[in-house]
């Protein structure tokens, strides 16, 4: 798997790891958002996007985003997990890289294709408790950004 930066192109995740390292080192003394995103696209296929945003609070970031595609059939509520458990996944693997490097808490949220509009808003409970029992920060829709406005952008 490999993720795509749309000025670095295409990294592996150790490549990706030191760009965000080497962009937090730019400027030490702000404060950093770790972000992490899936959307899911259904079409003869689902298509999953995971994005990697890396903030630089009130003065921008960068992104890098990785995309999957399974011929499964799944219902919403199915996707909707599956997109979750791929968002923690990689939060997961940047936690412990992010450890291993001897950072200290990295602040990771979770943006999750949720809202209480819709479809999904009978499942909000079930996928925050699962990102906040994993040790994440949840963020849903209209907060998620990082799901409904990046990763989804890369489904098309």
């Amino acid at each position: 798997m490999y993720y795509i930066s749309p000025t670095k192109g295409r990294l592996t995740f150790e490549q990706m790891f030191r760009d965000i390292i080497s962009f937090t080192k730019e400027a030490p003394e702000e404060n950093y958002k770790l972000i992490v995103g899936t959307d899911s696209q259904l079409r003869e296929e689902i298509c999953y996007v995971t994005a990697v945003i890396i903030l630089r609070e009130g003065k921008g970031g960068r992104f890098y985003y990785t995309r999957e595609r399974e011929k499964k059939k799944l219902s919403l509520k199915q996707r909707i997990f599956m997109e979750t458990a791929r968002s923690l996944g990689v939060a997961s693997r940047l936690t412990e890289r992010l450890a291993t490097a001897g950072l200290k808490d990295p602040n990771i949220e979770i943006h999750l294709d949720i809202g209480k509009q819709g479809r999904t808003k009978e499942i909000i409970r079930e996928v925050v408790g699962m990102v906040v029992g994993s040790g994440f920060g949840a963020r849903i829709k209209p907060e998620s950004y990082g799901a409904f406005k990046v990763a989804d952008r890369y489904t098309k």
